[in-house]
Protein backbone atom coordinates (compact mmCIF):
# COMPACT_ATOMS: atom_id res chain seq x y z
CA UNK A 1 0.00 0.00 0.00
CA UNK A 2 1.09 3.53 -0.95
CA UNK A 3 1.95 5.20 2.32
CA UNK A 4 3.15 8.74 0.28
CA UNK A 5 1.75 11.75 2.21
CA UNK A 6 1.58 14.86 -0.07
CA UNK A 7 1.42 18.26 2.42
CA UNK A 8 -0.27 21.24 0.79
CA UNK A 9 2.41 23.87 2.00
CA UNK A 10 0.62 26.83 -0.05
CA UNK A 11 -2.72 29.79 0.86
CA UNK A 12 -5.52 29.96 -1.15
CA UNK A 13 -5.71 33.12 -2.85
CA UNK A 14 -8.63 35.10 -1.85
CA UNK A 15 -10.07 38.23 -2.81
CA UNK A 16 -9.84 40.90 -0.68
CA UNK A 17 -8.10 39.44 2.08
CA UNK A 18 -6.41 42.81 4.05
CA UNK A 19 -2.91 40.38 4.29
CA UNK A 20 -1.19 41.88 1.63
CA UNK A 21 -1.01 46.17 1.10
CA UNK A 22 -3.63 47.59 -0.28
CA UNK A 23 -1.80 48.11 -3.70
CA UNK A 24 -1.77 44.09 -3.69
CA UNK A 25 -4.34 42.79 -2.30
CA UNK A 26 -6.03 40.14 -4.84
CA UNK A 27 -9.26 40.45 -6.35
CA UNK A 28 -12.10 37.92 -7.92
CA UNK A 29 -14.51 38.18 -10.20
CA UNK A 30 -16.51 35.10 -9.70
CA UNK A 31 -18.76 34.29 -12.92
CA UNK A 32 -21.40 31.23 -12.15
CA UNK A 33 -23.06 28.61 -14.16
CA UNK A 34 -26.56 31.18 -14.75
CA UNK A 35 -23.99 34.08 -16.21
CA UNK A 36 -22.34 31.43 -17.95
CA UNK A 37 -25.46 30.18 -19.82
CA UNK A 38 -25.68 33.44 -21.18
CA UNK A 39 -21.85 33.37 -22.20
CA UNK A 40 -22.86 30.32 -24.28
CA UNK A 41 -25.34 31.26 -26.28
CA UNK A 42 -23.28 33.99 -27.72
CA UNK A 43 -21.05 31.32 -29.08
CA UNK A 44 -23.55 29.24 -30.00
CA UNK A 45 -26.18 31.42 -32.08
CA UNK A 46 -29.69 29.95 -31.22
CA UNK A 47 -29.10 27.89 -28.71
CA UNK A 48 -31.49 28.08 -25.82
CA UNK A 49 -30.97 27.81 -21.99
CA UNK A 50 -33.37 25.61 -21.85
CA UNK A 51 -30.83 23.19 -24.03
CA UNK A 52 -28.17 23.10 -21.09
CA UNK A 53 -28.18 20.76 -18.22
CA UNK A 54 -30.86 22.76 -16.00
CA UNK A 55 -30.19 25.62 -18.28
CA UNK A 56 -26.82 26.41 -16.44
CA UNK A 57 -23.52 27.05 -18.21
CA UNK A 58 -19.49 27.49 -17.61
CA UNK A 59 -18.21 28.80 -14.57
CA UNK A 60 -15.37 30.94 -14.94
CA UNK A 61 -13.30 33.58 -12.47
CA UNK A 62 -11.57 37.21 -13.93
CA UNK A 63 -8.92 37.20 -10.97
CA UNK A 64 -6.55 40.60 -10.67
CA UNK A 65 -3.52 40.05 -8.80
CA UNK A 66 0.54 40.43 -8.48
CA UNK A 67 2.92 37.53 -9.12
CA UNK A 68 3.77 38.09 -5.61
CA UNK A 69 0.15 37.42 -4.50
CA UNK A 70 -0.83 34.02 -2.50
CA UNK A 71 1.98 31.52 -2.31
CA UNK A 72 5.02 32.57 -4.40
CA UNK A 73 8.82 32.05 -6.05
CA UNK A 74 10.42 35.08 -6.28
CA UNK A 75 13.02 34.61 -9.48
CA UNK A 76 16.69 36.46 -8.73
CA UNK A 77 15.09 39.27 -11.15
CA UNK A 78 12.37 40.79 -8.28
CA UNK A 79 15.76 41.40 -6.52
CA UNK A 80 18.20 43.42 -8.78
CA UNK A 81 18.63 43.43 -12.92
CA UNK A 82 22.41 41.64 -12.31
CA UNK A 83 23.30 38.30 -9.98
CA UNK A 84 26.39 36.96 -9.66
CA UNK A 85 28.52 39.26 -9.95
CA UNK A 86 27.06 41.17 -12.48
CA UNK A 87 25.51 38.71 -15.18
CA UNK A 88 21.67 38.77 -16.17
CA UNK A 89 19.50 38.12 -13.21
CA UNK A 90 17.31 35.18 -14.14
CA UNK A 91 13.36 36.01 -14.30
CA UNK A 92 10.99 33.32 -13.47
CA UNK A 93 10.62 31.50 -16.92
CA UNK A 94 14.15 31.09 -16.86
CA UNK A 95 14.35 29.45 -13.40
CA UNK A 96 15.97 25.54 -13.63
CA UNK A 97 13.55 23.45 -12.71
CA UNK A 98 15.59 20.99 -11.22
CA UNK A 99 16.18 23.14 -8.77
CA UNK A 100 12.51 22.89 -7.43
CA UNK A 101 11.79 19.82 -7.05
CA UNK A 102 14.35 18.20 -4.17
CA UNK A 103 15.35 17.26 -0.40
CA UNK A 104 13.78 19.41 1.81
CA UNK A 105 14.85 20.53 5.10
CA UNK A 106 12.29 22.31 7.63
CA UNK A 107 14.08 24.88 10.25
CA UNK A 108 11.78 25.67 13.13
CA UNK A 109 11.82 29.35 14.48
CA UNK A 110 8.49 29.63 15.24
CA UNK A 111 9.97 30.12 19.09
CA UNK A 112 11.19 33.58 18.12
CA UNK A 113 9.64 37.45 18.78
CA UNK A 114 8.45 39.07 15.75
CA UNK A 115 10.93 41.23 13.79
CA UNK A 116 14.01 38.87 15.36
CA UNK A 117 16.68 38.74 12.88
CA UNK A 118 17.62 34.93 11.83
CA UNK A 119 21.35 34.66 12.47
CA UNK A 120 24.13 31.97 10.84
CA UNK A 121 24.11 30.99 14.53
CA UNK A 122 20.48 30.35 14.77
CA UNK A 123 20.98 28.12 11.34
CA UNK A 124 24.22 26.19 12.91
CA UNK A 125 22.31 26.13 16.31
CA UNK A 126 18.91 24.46 14.30
CA UNK A 127 20.34 21.91 12.17
CA UNK A 128 22.65 20.68 15.26
CA UNK A 129 19.24 20.28 16.82
CA UNK A 130 17.71 18.06 14.15
CA UNK A 131 21.44 16.41 13.90
CA UNK A 132 21.64 17.30 9.45
CA UNK A 133 24.31 18.92 7.09
CA UNK A 134 22.71 20.57 4.27
CA UNK A 135 23.80 19.05 0.47
CA UNK A 136 23.84 21.46 -2.50
CA UNK A 137 20.11 22.19 -3.56
CA UNK A 138 18.20 21.22 -0.60
CA UNK A 139 15.17 23.23 -0.41
CA UNK A 140 15.26 25.25 2.76
CA UNK A 141 11.99 25.98 4.23
CA UNK A 142 11.96 28.33 7.53
CA UNK A 143 9.39 27.97 10.11
CA UNK A 144 8.44 31.25 11.85
CA UNK A 145 4.69 30.45 12.71
CA UNK A 146 3.70 33.45 10.91
CA UNK A 147 0.90 31.27 8.60
CA UNK A 148 -1.60 31.40 11.30
CA UNK A 149 -1.99 34.95 11.03
CA UNK A 150 -3.10 33.96 7.47
CA UNK A 151 -6.25 36.34 6.73
CA UNK A 152 -5.75 39.14 9.27
CA UNK A 153 -4.13 42.32 8.90
CA UNK A 154 -1.35 41.61 11.80
CA UNK A 155 0.23 39.03 9.03
CA UNK A 156 1.80 41.57 7.89
CA UNK A 157 4.20 42.22 10.83
CA UNK A 158 4.32 38.52 11.98
CA UNK A 159 7.33 36.41 12.49
CA UNK A 160 11.25 36.23 12.57
CA UNK A 161 12.80 36.80 9.19
CA UNK A 162 16.53 36.01 7.61
CA UNK A 163 18.86 38.80 7.02
CA UNK A 164 21.91 38.72 4.45
CA UNK A 165 24.28 37.03 6.30
CA UNK A 166 22.04 34.04 7.20
CA UNK A 167 20.80 34.42 3.27
CA UNK A 168 24.55 33.99 2.15
CA UNK A 169 25.02 31.17 4.76
CA UNK A 170 22.73 29.06 2.81
CA UNK A 171 23.68 29.98 -0.84
CA UNK A 172 27.25 29.19 -0.14
CA UNK A 173 26.28 25.83 1.16
CA UNK A 174 25.06 25.26 -2.86
CA UNK A 175 21.33 26.28 -1.99
CA UNK A 176 19.20 27.78 -4.48
CA UNK A 177 15.64 27.90 -3.49
CA UNK A 178 14.24 28.53 0.05
CA UNK A 179 11.18 29.58 1.66
CA UNK A 180 8.92 31.09 4.50
CA UNK A 181 5.77 30.95 6.19
CA UNK A 182 5.86 34.76 6.61
CA UNK A 183 5.08 37.79 4.34
CA UNK A 184 8.65 37.90 3.30
CA UNK A 185 11.60 36.18 3.52
CA UNK A 186 13.44 39.08 4.86
CA UNK A 187 12.29 40.56 8.77
CA UNK A 188 8.39 42.37 8.46
CA UNK A 189 9.39 45.82 6.47
CA UNK A 190 8.01 47.73 9.48
CA UNK A 191 10.88 46.50 11.78
CA UNK A 192 13.42 47.55 9.04
CA UNK A 193 11.66 50.72 8.36
CA UNK A 194 12.04 51.64 12.38
CA UNK A 195 15.34 50.06 12.40
CA UNK A 196 16.31 52.36 9.39
CA UNK A 197 14.55 55.64 10.85
CA UNK A 198 16.78 54.86 14.37
CA UNK A 199 20.41 54.25 12.56
CA UNK A 200 19.98 55.65 9.06
CA UNK A 201 22.26 52.65 8.19
CA UNK A 202 20.60 51.95 4.30
CA UNK A 203 22.17 48.25 4.78
CA UNK A 204 19.06 46.63 6.71
CA UNK A 205 16.76 47.62 3.69
CA UNK A 206 15.67 44.57 2.26
CA UNK A 207 18.98 42.92 3.02
CA UNK A 208 18.00 38.97 2.65
CA UNK A 209 16.30 39.79 -0.63
CA UNK A 210 19.31 41.92 -2.12
CA UNK A 211 22.15 39.40 -1.06
CA UNK A 212 20.40 37.71 -4.16
CA UNK A 213 22.89 40.27 -6.24
CA UNK A 214 25.87 38.95 -5.15
CA UNK A 215 24.41 35.27 -5.20
CA UNK A 216 21.36 34.47 -7.32
CA UNK A 217 18.55 32.39 -5.33
CA UNK A 218 15.15 31.90 -5.44
CA UNK A 219 12.71 31.79 -2.17
CA UNK A 220 8.88 31.32 -1.18
CA UNK A 221 6.98 33.56 0.64
CA UNK A 222 3.42 32.91 2.23
CA UNK A 223 3.72 29.68 2.43
CA UNK A 224 1.90 27.45 5.06
CA UNK A 225 1.89 24.30 6.72
CA UNK A 226 5.49 23.88 7.76
CA UNK A 227 4.39 22.71 10.95
CA UNK A 228 2.40 19.50 9.78
CA UNK A 229 5.21 17.77 8.11
CA UNK A 230 6.13 14.67 10.59
CA UNK A 231 9.90 15.41 9.84
CA UNK A 232 12.46 18.01 9.47
CA UNK A 233 14.19 16.46 6.78
CA UNK A 234 13.88 13.24 4.70
CA UNK A 235 10.88 13.93 2.59
CA UNK A 236 10.66 16.12 -0.87
CA UNK A 237 9.39 19.59 -1.97
CA UNK A 238 8.02 20.28 -5.23
CA UNK A 239 7.33 24.30 -6.05
CA UNK A 240 7.51 24.64 -9.69
CA UNK A 241 6.05 27.86 -10.58
CA UNK A 242 3.90 29.27 -13.41
CA UNK A 243 6.06 29.60 -16.21
CA UNK A 244 5.45 34.00 -17.05
CA UNK A 245 7.64 35.29 -19.83
CA UNK A 246 10.19 37.90 -18.15
CA UNK A 247 8.46 38.00 -14.76
CA UNK A 248 10.02 38.56 -11.30
CA UNK A 249 7.70 35.22 -9.51
CA UNK A 250 4.97 33.44 -10.14
CA UNK A 251 2.96 31.19 -8.13
CA UNK A 252 3.49 28.17 -7.13
CA UNK A 253 1.40 25.17 -5.46
CA UNK A 254 4.13 24.17 -2.97
CA UNK A 255 3.35 20.64 -1.92
CA UNK A 256 5.94 18.36 0.75
CA UNK A 257 6.12 14.70 -0.75
CA UNK A 258 6.68 12.72 2.52
CA UNK A 259 7.62 8.41 2.23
Amino acid sequence: MDKTQIIDLSISIESDLPSDPPMMVPKIAYVDHKTGADQMIEFFPGLEKDQLPEGLGWALEMVTLTTHSGTHLDAPYHYHPTMDGGKKALTIDEIPLDWCFRDGVVLDFSHLDDGVAITPAHLDQALDNIDYSLNPLDIVLIRTGADKFWGKPEYLIKGCGMTRESTLYLLDKGIRITGIDAWSWDRPLPFLAEEFAKTGDPSVIWEAHFAGIEKGYCHMEKLANLDKIPKSHGFKISCLPVKIKNASAAWVRAVAIVD
